[in-house]
């Protein structure tokens, strides 16, 4: 199943919090994952990785037959004392395209890369280096925190953190979140008023506030 570009589009104008909220409060990647820029935001199709610790051989050809557009999005076998990704791989995936990566383990070259403006999502910063070795997966279904992400699945990260939208939801989840946006917009509404959220939601009857 392939999301069109402009679905992709559509989607990556919600925050990751709106997403997970439309999505029935599911979707959402470990929180320690976060952009190594606050401003880094990423779109697009997954395309998933699993390695084992310590080695980066499989990101090394994952960013070489990823397609333009796609989110590399990396299990590490729960293994964080490593950096797998950097500036280099970076400048190459950038080069073809690769819209961004979120991986659940730690990276290095950070300065350069926020630089060259690569979107990269992570656990966090390790200067130590890697082995390539080569053992893993590459495009197969794997397990990010609390759940199965799948190849094509749709992710979305900004300084919140990510999100991953299964393929037959993008659509329902696209709906859920214009309207959750306007029921939103409604509240602010209020709120400028001057009605705090206590009267908005009837929290003040219910509870005898």
């Amino acid at each position: 199943m392939n999301i069109s570009k402009e679905l992709i589009a559509e989607i990556s104008r919600f925050s990751t919090a709106t997403l997970h909220e439309a999505m029935g409060k599911t979707g959402n990647l470990p929180s320690g994952i976060k952009p190594i820029s606050p401003k880094m935001k990423v779109c697009g199709p997954a395309y998933t990785v699993k390695t084992m610790p310590c080695d980066n051989m499989l990101l090394h050809r994952a960013y070489a037959y990823a397609k333009s557009g796609d989110v590399l999005v990396v299990n590490c076998s729960n293994f964080y004392e490593a950096g797998y990704w950097g500036d280099l791989m970076s400048l190459g995936a950038k080069t073809k395209g690769i819209a961004g990566l979120v991986i659940d383990g730690c990276v290095r070259d950070a300065d350069d890369i926020e630089t060259m403006g690569f979107p990269v999502f992570s656990r966090g910063l390790c200067i130590k280096g890697t082995g390539n070795q080569g053992e893993g997966t590459l495009n197969e279904p794997i397990i990010m925190g609390e759940y199965i992400v799948n190849p094509g699945d749709i992710i979305v990260g900004d300084r919140d953190g990510v999100v991953v939208i299964p393929q037959n939801k993008v659509e329902g989840t696209i709906e859920k979140a214009i309207a959750r946006e306007a029921k939103e917009e409604r509240t602010r509404a209020e709120l400028r008023k001057g009605r705090n959220s206590l009267q908005i939601y009837g929290w003040d009857e219910k509870y005898g506030y």
